[in-house]
C-alpha cells in the first residue's frame, strides 16, 4: 500500500476552481513533486493532505489513516511547511522551533542548530519582525528538526535566494537518505528536476501527467545540433535518413534526434563530413512541462 494515497479527490469551489477527481500515490522513501501554475490546485490538495479541508468527494490516506477523519493521528507522522507562513504568538524563532519540537514529541534541537547555521538564520529574532525569507528559513528548520517520517511542503523555497535554495536541496537529499517521505509543490523546475523521484503536473485542478524523473535525467533519446561547412555536406547528410528537426538551409544547421543505441552509427557517418560544430541539446524538466502544457491546449 502507498504511504500517501489520494483517490478521486474533489473540492469544487465553482467557476472551475478547485480540484477534480485527483488520484496519486506516493511510496515510502520517495520525494514526490507537485508542479503547476498559481491557482492550479496545489495548495488545496496539500491542505486536504493535512486534514485542514473536507473533500466533496474522494479520500486522502497517510500511512493507512484517513487524513480528514484521523487528522490528529496523521500529524504524528507529518511535518508541514505551509505556502503562507504566519507564526502565532510573539516569540523568537528559537523559542518557536523548540516549542514545535516539544509539542510534536520528537525531534532534536542539536540538529535544528545545525540547520540554522547552514541557512544562516538569526533564530534570536522575533518572528513578527522577520522578513519573508527569514520566516521561510524558520519554517524549514522547524520541519526538518521535528524528525517526522513525512515532510509535506507547499512552495518551501519561496523567499530564499539561490544559495539558500542549493542548501535546502542538499538538506532534502539528506532527509531522503534517512528514509523520509517528501511531498513538495514547487514552481522552480530546476529544484524539482534535481531532487524528485516522480512529479505530478497539475492544471486547472486536474493531474495531466505523472513523470518518472529518471526519464528526464537519463533520457535515452538525445538531440544534437550541428552545422556543416558546405551545402554539399549538408544536403548529403540530410539524405541519410536520420530523424531531423529545425532544418535551416540558409545556415547549414539542423538538429538530429537519435537513440543512444544508434550513436555509434552517427559518429561513424560524421567522419565523412566537415562540421563547424556538433553539440548535445539537453532536454530539461522545464522543456518537458512546456510541451505537456502545449499538448493540453
Amino acid at each position: 500500500m502507498a504511504y500517501i494515497e489520494i483517490k478521486h479527490l474533489t473540492k469544487d469551489y465553482g467557476k472551475k476552481r478547485g480540484i477534480f477527481d485527483m488520484s496519486l500515490e506516493v511510496e515510502k522513501g520517495e520525494i514526490y513533486g507537485f508542479v503547476g501554475v498559481n491557482g492550479a490546485g496545489k495548495t488545496t490538495t496539500i491542505r486536504h493532505m493535512m486534514g485542514f479541508l473536507t473533500p466533496d468527494e474522494g479520500t486522502v490516506t497517510i500511512n493507512g489513516l484517513d487524513a480528514n477523519k484521523s487528522s490528529a493521528e496523521v500529524k504524528r507522522y507529518v511535518s508541514y511547511i505551509p505556502g503562507e507562513i504566519n507564526f502565532p504568538g510573539n516569540s523568537t524563532g528559537e523559542d518557536f522551533i523548540k516549542n514545535q519540537i516539544y509539542l510534536s514529541g520528537r525531534g532534536d534541537w542539536e540538529y535544528a542548530e545545525n540547520v540554522i547555521d547552514q541557512l544562516q538564520l538569526d533564530a534570536k529574532a522575533n518572528v513578527r519582525a522577520m522578513s519573508k525569507g527569514m520566516k521561510q528559513k524558520t519554517a524549514i528548520v522547524s520541519a526538518f528538526a521535528s524528525d517526522a517520517d513525512i515532510l509535506i511542503m507547499d512552495e518551501p523555497t519561496t523567499g530564499l535566494d539561490p544559495l539558500m535554495r542549493d542548501i535546502f536541496i542538499e538538506l532534502l537529499k539528506e532527509e531522503k537518505a534517512k528514509g523520509k517521505t517528501i511531498f513538495m509543490s514547487s514552481h522552480i523546475f530546476q529544484e524539482v528536476e534535481e531532487v524528485c523521484d516522480r512529479v505530478a503536473i497539475i492544471r486547472d485542478g486536474m493531474i495531466i501527467d505523472v513523470i518518472d524523473m529518471k526519464d528526464i535525467r537519463y533520457n535515452k533519446m538525445k538531440t544534437y545540433k550541428m552545422e556543416f561547412k558546405s551545402i554539399e555536406d549538408f544536403e548529403h547528410f540530410r539524405s541519410l535518413g536520420y530523424d531531423l528537426h529545425r532544418v535551416k538551409v540558409d545556415d547549414l544547421q539542423l538538429n538530429i534526434m537519435i537513440h543512444d543505441q544508434d550513436i555509434n552509427r552517427l559518429i561513424q557517418d560524421l567522419k565523412n563530413f566537415n562540421l563547424v560544430y556538433f553539440k548535445e541539446i539537453k532536454v530539461t524538466f522545464e522543456d518537458y512541462v512546456t510541451q505537456v502544457f502545449k499538448g493540453e491546449k
